[in-house]
């Protein structure tokens, strides 16, 4: 029997499918594990266009086009940064949909204002008038590195899976 997020994943994948969209992933604290999640199955070249990893901040700009004032003002772990990575994974993608991950994974780095667990999404999708609508959740998710990783993998494909059923 499947898993359960290969059950997503497969869920998500008949709905873009459906739909004739594509998805890109823009990853900081997750390192990439929402992309890994998605190609481990099969088909899934169908309707996964990219994923970006952007770790550090200079690789948010270089990679992304995250604004340095943006960084700056909010820091990486931010709604605005989270915003700004799925606009850009868009905006760099063939993909009409997008999510993006930016947190603070642990054992270390986290403060009292974001502790470690904090985590940012942020989910776009171009409209028919190619404009883009982006929402945002925040979540402060309790566990070590892993578990917080993969709560927010499962927190990701989540909300994916909604935005792609609102077309």
């Amino acid at each position: 029997m499947k898993n359960t997020l290969e059950q997503k994943i497969t869920q998500l994948g008949k709905q873009l499918l459906a739909n004739d969209q594509m998805i890109a992933t823009a990853e900081s604290c997750t390192g990439g594990l929402v992309a890994a999640a998605i190609t481990s199955v099969a088909g899934s070249s169908s309707w996964f266009d990219r994923g970006f990893v952007t770790y550090s901040n200079e690789a948010k700009q270089e990679m992304l086009g995250i604004q340095a004032d943006t960084l700056s003002e909010f820091g990486a772990v931010s709604e605005e940064t989270a915003r700004e990575m799925a606009a850009g994974a868009l905006l760099l993608s063939y993909a009409q949909i997008s999510v993006s991950i930016t947190g603070i994974a642990g054992p270390d780095g986290g403060t009292d204002d974001k502790p470690v667990g904090t985590i940012w999404f942020a989910w776009s999708i171009k409209t028919d008038g190619l404009e883009i609508e982006t929402q945002t959740k925040k979540e402060s998710f309790i566990g070590d590195r892993n578990s917080i990783r993969q709560q927010a993998v499962v927190t990701a494909l989540e909300g994916l899976i909604k935005i792609a059923n609102k077309k």
